[in-house]
């Protein structure tokens, strides 16, 4: 019934010719990663192969970390129960029957088998040789029982979070503590990765204590998630959600911008306060965290020269990408007071851009580890950041005319787009085209022609942003009646 309801309701929704698009393209997404998935599985099997330690005991070892990749990636993902048991009450169905349901189905989840495309073909490789085709099995129902578990343990941290952003941090620290203890603070002995491998090798051998061990976690899991899930449904329906409260004084020095100034707060106010765009901007800085501190402290991306250049523009591009592809969407809320006062639009059109080009001091601080470790250069980092304020933001910024569907701010990220082709074709574009130019000119000449030249052109249209921001503004203005009805179509 959930399910055909949920079906029910996004075929109904004014805008379901565009998700149909945007569905099309997270499916060719999906298959992407999937095969991707699958060759790197193989590749693990043969890189293991002939190493002190069995190939899946390696794997099964470094459980923590497919853990921690997991419960950061469901914060993209997946929604609390109580966000979608709140219109269920409505109706004179026991709340006890609606959280227990919840909780089972997403416990029950596809989502939770992603990663059997990559286990499957390692599995297939390397069980069957020592605990025969049961142990497959096993070893397959073992990883998925981790990830159901891992489920439960980011239910939990997500609901916390939805009340208080301080919480992100306990489960960070608990994540870092866990490892350093239980891996590179005692070498010798590294409790974790033995206890992993014996958790593994019992669900090959097909031993009751690995499965009674996982049950006893996931219990008390359980148990906790529909106490909490519990209070936070009536937090859902009173639309009051526990959101962290942020102090920003006004922010009076932005007071002597005038007009800009105001729309500068909103733009801040927005990030700290509102969901949707606040889990946008955490997570392009996650995305880029990891990449930088994978592309720095490790040999990953070593002899991939193409892989340097992918991360550098990466890092400065796909936090802007991120927010700028629903330019105006946002808006969409409350539109209609915007287009009262004559320019008022130009102006919120600057203060986004000097918004988003402060941002990328953000991506400049961590470039800084790769520089450190001699992976790229100064200049290089500096070529990347301007390019992205002077070429690729005035080619995102043109979404700005298109943009017609409001996003509701209170929803999960991933309902709340309503991606059209053209953000999808224009955001690869923005990502892409800048990897592409900068490769061309490397070959062409070498880093330092080919940075300078990013920069260079970066600065162009960094000093020319009153001319084609003003531009944008009049067509959007020539598009203004047809934006205002796709705007109110879609709150």
């Amino acid at each position: 019934m959930v399910s055909h309801n949920q079906r029910l309701q996004a075929r109904r929704h004014p805008m379901f010719e565009k998700n149909l698009a945007m569905k099309i393209f997270s499916y060719v997404f999906i298959a992407f990663w999937a095969v991707y998935l699958i060759g790197l599985g193989i590749s693990c099997y043969f890189a293991f192969e002939n190493t002190a330690l069995e190939s899946f005991d390696w794997l099964d070892g470094g459980m923590i970390w497919f853990l921690i990749l997991d419960f950061y990636l469901r914060f993209a993902m997946q929604e609390t129960p109580a966000q979608n048991i709140k219109q269920y009450k409505l109706q004179n169905i026991p709340t006890r029957f609606l959280l227990n349901t919840f909780l089972l189905r997403m416990g029950l989840q596809p989502y939770n088998l992603f990663w059997s495309f990559f286990f499957v073909p390692f599995g297939f490789l390397a069980i069957p040789h020592f605990y025969g085709f049961w142990g497959f099995v096993g070893f397959l129902l073992g990883w998925w029982l981790m990830f159901v578990l891992n489920s439960y343990w980011y239910l939990l941290w997500r609901t916390l979070i939805n009340r208080n952003l301080w919480f992100h941090l306990v489960p960070l620290l608990l994540f870092a503590g866990v490892a350093y203890f239980g891996i590179f603070h005692d070498v010798t002995h590294q409790w974790l990765f033995q206890g992993c491998i014996l958790l593994m090798r019992g669900f090959c051998m097909g031993n009751t204590l690995s499965w009674l061990v996982v049950l006893a976690l996931m219990v008390p899991l359980y148990v906790l998630n529909y106490y909490l899930q519990k209070s936070a449904i009536y937090v859902e329906i009173a639309k009051g959600e526990m959101v962290r409260q942020v102090r920003t004084n006004n922010m009076m020095f932005l007071d002597k911008l005038g007009v800009k100034g105001e729309y500068l707060k909103l733009e801040l106010k927005s990030t700290m306060r509102n969901l949707v765009v606040r889990k946008q901007f955490l997570s392009g800085v996650i995305c880029m965290l990891m990449l930088c501190v994978l592309f720095s402290f490790t040999d990953v991306y070593e002899g991939v020269p193409f892989m340097r250049i992918f991360i550098c523009v990466y890092c400065f591009t796909c936090l802007g990408v991120m927010t700028l592809t629903t330019i105006m969407c946002a808006e969409g809320n409350y539109m209609d007071g915007l287009m009262v006062r004559k320019e008022t639009v130009l102006s919120l059109l600057k203060a986004k851009y000097y918004f988003h080009c402060l941002i990328l001091i953000v991506p400049f601080l961590f470039s800084l580890m790769p520089i450190l470790e001699g992976k790229i250069t100064w200049l290089m980092a500096l070529g990347c950041m301007f390019f992205t304020s002077g070429a690729v933001f005035p080619f995102i910024f043109q979404l700005a005319v298109y943009n017609d569907s409001t996003i509701h701010l209170n929803e999960k990220l991933t309902r709340a787009g309503r991606d059209t082709k053209v953000q999808m074709l224009m955001s690869a574009a923005a990502l892409f085209l800048p990897m592409m130019v900068m490769y061309v000119l490397v070959d062409l000449f070498d880093d330092q022609i080919a940075s300078a030249v990013m920069m260079s052109l970066g600065l162009i249209g960094t000093v020319l942003h009153p001319l084609w921001l003003r531009n944008i503004y009049k067509r959007f203005m020539e598009h203004r009646y047809q934006n205002l009805d796709g705007f109110r179509n879609s709150r």
